[in-house]
Order: structure tokens, then C-alpha cells, then sequence
């Protein structure tokens, strides 16, 4: 079975989903929306996909530039299963309405509030109440990090409390609207940051305060995490726990690998499409048990560590896989992304 796959946004997240799913065998993509031309728009046709404008009043406006499109947004949703919106954040409500016309299925970003489709989606966590849902929200980069590994700690030790600090980029690489700055910056000042709350919309019984620092880099987010456990274990156990999940990514210090630019660069040795880093890059010489409380550093690649999740979340709302775990495997084999 090939399900249709339509990209709604073909920006930094959204081109980033088409061609991971161009790269599975049970999914195709038959369109991709931009609101305007550019660079991505031209790139989008050269990897073959079919170009749509959001609206009509859009056309003439590729027209002019000489950038083929197929038709509108309305058009592509009349050939489409299911729909990745990887749009602006709150722009959600107005796009639903237009998916729920044409009776397609919907996966929208972590700019989108919990209470658009009332589902958040993490492909370890909740997969198996994904399977029928018209509506899903695949959670913000941070948080899906975030759930991750309390995830793996939860199940394997029980999670009795944890307080993150995260240092957030201020922009992503491309991005000159927002970026650089001159700056360390509360965001919010007052607490707790939201990716909290985010977190409890999948993993509902940890209890998570979370404190947010917006920082002067464009290239990952960095997460200082203090967990207090209900079972005893060790820094090897935490190792051993974090080696077997299939989106942690163990580094080291020793290697050489002391910052998120050289986790990057990694990522870019590695032979990673755009230099991404698709999982959680966690220290492991970092991991300490202090006091009987958990310690460790993670970083998080901002514009990647969400699209295997889409992949995964487009199996699940249309039950073509009922196996979380196989999903996650058929994912991660398709993009390359093997974390031993």
C-alpha cells in the first residue's frame, strides 16, 4: 500500500518531511505548497515533486517568475491521503477547515496549540493511540527531545520529577529576519516556559518545570536536565538505557565532540542530507547520578530531530503499521539514520 502525501509549507520543516518521505517505500509525494516563489520552490520542482500555490491570487505571482505550479492548495487536497501542514504556526485553524472540505487526514507542527487537533503525537511514547485519528500534532523540536528521553527514563525507572533548562537558538541558520543577536534572554522570564505543559500533553503524569534562555547561535538547542528518579540506578545503567533507544545519539567528550558546532559537524561527516541531525545528541560523559538525582546534557538539532516523528505519525493516523517500534525501524532505515 502507497499512501499520497501532500506538504502543506515547504520551508525549513517541510522540505525536510517531503524528502524523508520520498525515501519510504509505502509513501509518495504527490504535491508540495509554497505561498510565493523562491529558491526552495525552484529546488522543489528539480527534486521532481509537483509545485501547488496556496490560494489562486498566488499563481500569477509564479507566473512572472517563470516557476511552474499544478494548480492551488484546493487542488492537491482532491489527490492527497493525508496532508503534512508544516505552515507558520497559528495558521492551523483556517488550514483545518480546508482539510476537514476535503476529508483528508492532517499532521500539523509543534506551532500549533495541543488543542488544534487535541492529539500531540511522539512516535515512542503514543503511537498506539494514533491509528484512526483524522488530526495529529506532531510536538515542537524541544519537547519532542524532551519526551524522548523522559520517556525511556519513565518506563525503565519511573520519573518522580524533572527540571530542564533549555538554551534555545535564537533563529535557525536561515533565518535574517529574527537573528543574530547580541544577547542571553529569559524567554519567557516569568515561569514555567511552555515546553513543560507540552510535554505533559503526551506524557501526562511527569511531573516537568522547564525554564527557557534564548541564546546567540543559530544551531542547536542545548538542554541541562536534572531528574529525580523512584528507582535506583547508575550512570551505566543510564548509558546502557540511553545506547538501545533508536533516536538518542550518545557522544562524548573525548571524541572531541565538547559543543553543538562540533555536533553539527558531525552530522555533516556523516554524510547527513543538509548536515541533519535527526536524533537526541546526548553526552554520555555528561550523565551523572549526584545526590541520587539524574544530571546530563542534551542538544537538539532544531530543523531535523521532527521529521522521522512525521514519517511516523503519517503510518500511524492511516494504520499502516500498527507496530510502533517497526515504524520507527522502517523510518530511521529509509533516511539512514543509525545510531550504533
Amino acid at each position: 500500500m502507497t499512501v499520497k502525501v501532500a506538504i502543506n509549507g515547504y520551508g525549513t520543516i517541510g522540505k525536510r518531511v517531503a524528502d524523508a518521505v520520498a525515501e519510504q517505500d509505502d509513501m509518495e509525494i504527490v504535491g508540495v505548497v509554497k505561498t510565493r516563489p523562491s529558491f526552495e520552490a525552484r529546488m522543489a520542482l528539480e527534486k521532481g515533486f509537483r509545485l501547488y500555490a496556496a490560494t489562486k491570487e498566488n499563481i500569477d505571482d509564479f507566473k512572472k517568475s517563470k516557476i511552474e505550479v499544478s494548480g492551488t492548495l484546493d487542488d492537491l487536497l482532491e489527490n492527497a491521503d493525508i496532508v503534512v501542514d508544516a505552515t507558520p504556526g497559528d495558521t492551523g485553524e483556517e488550514y483545518k477547515k480546508l482539510y476537514e472540505k476535503h476529508g483528508v487526514r492532517a499532521i500539523w507542527q509543534g506551532g500549533e496549540d495541543h488543542e488544534l487537533t487535541g492529539f500531540s503525537f511522539n512516535s515512542e511514547a503514543n503511537y498506539s493511540d494514533a491509528p484512526g485519528r483524522q488530526f495529529a500534532r506532531v510536538v515542537s523540536c524541544n519537547t519532542t527531545g524532551l519526551v524522548r528521553v523522559l520517556y525511556a527514563l519513565d518506563s525503565a525507572y519511573g520519573v518522580r520529577k524533572a527540571r530542564v533548562t533549555l538554551m534555545r537558538r535564537a533563529a535557525d541558520p536561515g533565518d535574517i529576519k529574527t537573528g543574530p543577536i547580541n544577547a542571553l534572554i529569559p524567554d519567557p522570564i516569568k515561569l514555567p516556559s511552555h515546553h513543560g505543559p507540552d510535554v505533559n500533553s503526551i506524557l501526562s503524569d511527569i511531573d516537568i518545570t522547564t525554564m527557557a534562555v534564548k541564546t546567540s547561535t543559530t544551531l542547536m538547542h542545548l538542554h541541562a536536565l536534572n531528574i529525580e528518579l523512584k528507582k535506583k540506578c547508575s550512570e551505566d545503567d543510564v548509558i546502557a538505557l540511553f545506547g538501545k533507544r533508536p533516536r538518542i545519539r550518545l557522544v562524548s567528550s573525548k571524541d572531541r565532540i565538547r559543543s553543538t558546532a562540533e555536533a553539527m559537524e558531525l552530522a555533516k561527516d556523516m554524510g547527513r542530507p543538509r548536515g541533519d541531525m535527526w536524533e537526541n545528541v546526548v553526552w554520555k560523559d555528561s550523565i551523572a547520578i549526584n545526590k541520587g538525582e539524574l544530571y546530563f546534557f542534551q542538544a537538539i538539532h532544531q530543523e531535523s530531530d521532527v521529521v522521522p516523528e512525521n514519517v511516523d505519525a503519517i503510518r500511524a493516523l492511516l494504520e499502516i503499521e500498527k507496530d510502533g517500534m517497526r515504524s520507527i525501524k522502517k523510518t530511521n532505515k529509509a533516511i539512514g539514520l543509525a545510531t550504533s
